[in-house]
């Protein structure tokens, strides 16, 4: 049996989850006015209580600085993916292409759905599949030509997974990251032996 104060708690963590659907919908229609604000609000009541999903689990942190880092490399990396396709676009030739499998340090689902949002958004590359249980990442990625391309790949996954801990991750990830622990796969088969 819940406490009052472990319900208040568990709405408190919820509640960005909560405004960003009421966001959404308001950006979805196109407008910011009460009304879309009180449907929105409507809607998430009913998707929230609806479809009950098991609440994902916020660390409470966030570095704002490295949060500003975060938007910024990612504008960056926007433009110059955009530039690269196009370029790719135009060039003659074929453009070559690889599935890259990528695995992550960090065991948490919020950190490897941002990452993987990251990675899909920027243009030339997109996350084709997730291996939830190793924390992998499987990219369809353009304009790879060499082992060392590949390898690129892979330390821009990890440099996207560290920044984005360092922006909302716990203590512990950060320590993860910061520390370049191995990948969380190879951790775990360590633990088993």
């Amino acid at each position: 049996m819940t406490t009052a104060r472990e319900q208040v708690l568990r709405l408190w963590v919820q509640l960005p989850f909560f405004i960003w659907l009421v966001v959404l919908w308001m950006l979805l229609w196109g407008q910011l006015t009460v009304l879309a604000a009180v449907t929105g609000i409507v809607v998430a009541v009913v998707v929230t209580n609806v479809f009950r999903l098991p609440a994902a689990e916020l660390t409470g942190r966030v570095n704002l600085w490295w949060l500003v880092v975060a938007i910024v490399a990612f504008l960056g990396h926007l433009v110059a993916g955009a530039v690269q396709v196009a370029w790719l676009a135009t060039k003659p030739g074929r453009t070559q292409t690889a599935i890259i499998r990528s695995p992550l340090r960090i065991d948490d689902d919020l950190i490897m759905t941002h990452v993987a949002v990251a990675l899909s958004l920027v243009p030339g590359s997109t996350v084709i599949e997730s291996d939830r249980t190793n924390r992998v990442l499987f990219m369809h990625v353009l304009d790879v030509t060499s082992a060392e391309d590949v390898e690129k790949f892979r330390r821009g996954a990890l440099k996207w997974e560290k920044l984005i801990v360092r922006a909302v991750g716990s203590r512990e990830d950060l320590r993860l990251v910061t520390d370049e622990v191995p990948v969380f796969a190879e951790r775990r088969r360590e633990e088993a032996r």
